[in-house]
């Protein structure tokens, strides 16, 4: 690493933190030359695959641009946004692969975006998966309504504890 202030390249590392919630290190610096101190910050690099095989580095905005144009109109916030951005890092970091296929990065917002909000998830998966007909904006509904219907069977078979004594001492 060269020093930023004397540009020499012998510099010593004098202390090491994780940041950014586990995705980086900061590291604490001194030239060897000059005595100056700095920082840096390291952090694994995420390609992102393109269809036309150029690779970008992933992007946490360049998901929450695009799941934006989905919730237009949606009360859907920044915050919300912004956590589903990051599930969508942590599920393709998951993967242990260094380059991802751009497809993989759609497939992993399809799961936040649908338990966020239903509407913008149908608008998502329409582009994404190019629907070409109302049947194929028919079969996704039947799918998340069939979830909705399973999601309540569970809840009603495993009812909570704590909401079973409210309403037993009531």
């Amino acid at each position: 690493m060269r020093c930023p202030f004397c540009k020499n390249e012998d510099t010593k590392v004098i202390d090491s933190r994780v940041a950014d919630e586990g995705q980086a290190i900061r590291r604490r610096r001194a030239c060897a030359e000059c005595g100056r101190r700095f920082s840096t910050v390291e952090s694994a690099v995420l390609a992102v695959v393109k269809r036309n095989g150029v690779t970008e580095p992933f992007s946490r905005e360049k998901v929450m641009r695009g799941v934006r144009r989905a919730c237009q109109g949606r009360e859907v916030g920044d915050d919300d946004l912004a956590q589903l951005a990051q599930q969508v890092e942590d599920a393709v970091r998951a993967s242990g692969s260094a380059e991802i296929p751009s497809n993989e990065v759609g497939l992993a917002i399809l799961g936040p975006l649908r338990d966020l909000d239903e509407v913008a998830y149908l608008r998502f998966a329409s582009v994404y998966r190019s629907f070409d007909s109302l049947d194929d904006f028919q079969r996704e509904i039947d799918d998340l309504q069939g979830r909705t219907a399973d999601s309540a069977q569970d809840a009603s078979a495993h009812p909570d504890p704590v909401s079973a004594e409210s309403v037993q001492s009531s």
